[in-house]
């Protein structure tokens, strides 16, 4: 019969498989085990178990195991953080933050990348400044997930100008790193810069990704070049090998729609492998209103309806 510590140690490996595979139901049963056993109490095991119910977006489960843990730790500070902010609950993800700073807690680079994400989110853009000499004084400066949320934190609270000085000054840089700074210039019509960056990426020796494009394409739809969209389109295709996904096609239909090019991209959703879902609809329709399209949306809304029955028989 093993020791309680061996008991400890069990369970706590257990947990982790849970943790790792997001499996709720084997976590659930090895929560009601540990409650038998009468270890559930134990500060290390209630550690594991709000790390665990908030890695399967049980925040309910985890806020009350939280609040009975006498002893937290800078990993359960990290994971009740990083849990917010994964559902977008980025007010509790900060609040959480702030609880942590009165408690003293030392941080960790794992720390900061969630809060980082949550005044994005927000958006924070003061917060986030104080949050960026956090991890300049806390020497992260150099550890990449943090200087890519940094980047992505500025664009979002649409500080370029800081967004790019971080980028600059950062000793390495990955496909993460270039899609967040091309998606911040995208997000303000500043297409040339997205361009060429994304030749500075390429030149360099770093993949673009299916999120890569995105932010290309996205671009292209907010600056009105429906031809340069679809020249980025066909070498994600065939340069990248890689496939569209609903998200790439609904960029597509939307920047083809915004030019008046509605035949174009109802072409386009019949050709796409992936199912259309209401976004991809929805922008194709509202394509068809402002440029005054009856016969494509009396055809659209055709297939739509058909669509709809087929999915309830």
């Amino acid at each position: 019969m093993p020791t309680p510590q061996g008991t400890i140690l069990l369970f706590s490996k257990l947990l982790d498989s849970c943790y790792s595979t997001r499996n709720l139901r084997m976590l659930k049963q090895l929560h009601a085990r540990m409650i038998i056993t009468s270890i559930s109490h134990h500060d290390f095991i209630r550690a594991k178990l709000v790390s665990s119910y908030s890695v399967c977006a049980q925040l309910h489960e985890a806020s009350i195991i939280f609040t009975f843990t006498n002893r937290r730790s800078t990993f359960l500070y990290n994971s009740f953080i990083r849990a917010f902010s994964s559902v977008n609950n980025f007010s509790n993800s900060l609040f959480t933050f702030r609880e942590m700073l009165r408690a003293g807690k030392p941080l960790d680079r794992h720390t900061l990348p969630p809060v980082l994400k949550s005044c994005a989110g927000v958006p924070a853009l003061r917060l986030g400044r104080n949050v960026h000499v956090f991890v300049f004084s806390n020497g992260f400066d150099n550890d990449l997930a943090n200087s890519n949320s940094l980047v992505t934190m500025y664009c979002k609270c649409g500080d370029l100008g800081s967004a790019h000085k971080v980028f600059d000054e950062m000793f390495e840089r990955n496909v993460v790193t270039w899609t967040a700074i091309m998606s911040g210039y995208g997000m303000y019509g500043r297409c040339e810069e997205v361009f060429e960056l994304f030749e500075r990426m390429v030149r360099g020796g770093v993949e673009p990704d299916g999120l890569t494009f995105t932010a290309i394409l996205t671009a292209c739809s907010h600056g009105g070049l429906a031809d340069k969209g679809k020249e980025y389109f066909q070498m994600m295709k065939f340069r990248f090998q890689l496939r569209p996904s609903l998200e790439h096609c609904t960029c597509m239909v939307d920047m083809l729609g915004r030019a008046g090019r509605v035949e174009e991209a109802e072409a386009m959703v019949e050709m796409m492998d992936a199912i259309p879902d209401e976004a991809l609809w929805g922008a194709l329709l509202a394509a068809c209103k402002t440029h005054g399209k009856v016969e494509v949306a009396e055809r659209l809304a055709e297939k739509i309806y058909a669509r709809r029955l087929i999915s309830t028989q």
